[in-house]
């Protein structure tokens, strides 16, 4: 029997959730990317496909600490800040077809932190 592998679940739950989240220029859509050292972060506005802003753990400065989760708090309040700086104060949460755990969770409540209301 072949058996799919995580990636493609996670593509697939990916999107069913891109279904019925899209971006729009009020409210575009954070979109978080998870490896398995490193965690990315965009703000997307779908309308236009613009990347308002961006932001990951392999930048100098927010990769450091103890833990892969500190990392990923970091990561969102430096999104939360770059986000902020480009006009946007409110974003719907694309988790990516990972769970709402962890460091996604981490990187959610650094965004919120940071002052963006998801």
């Amino acid at each position: 029997m072949n058996t799919p592998s995580r990636d493609t679940l996670r593509r697939k739950r990916h999107e069913r959730l891109r279904l019925r989240i899209s971006g729009s220029t009020e409210r575009p859509r954070l979109s978080v990317f998870r490896s398995a050292k490193y965690i990315y972060a965009q703000v997307v506005d779908d309308t236009t496909g613009n990347t308002l802003a961006a932001a990951s753990s392999r930048e100098a400065g927010l990769g450091d600490g103890p833990g892969k989760t500190a990392a990923a708090h970091a990561v969102g309040r430096a999104i939360a800040e770059r986000a902020r700086a480009a006009g946007v104060s409110a974003v719907v949460l694309d988790r990516g077809g990972y769970r709402y755990h962890g460091r996604v969770r981490s990187l959610a409540e650094g965004a919120r932190e940071g002052g963006l209301d998801l």
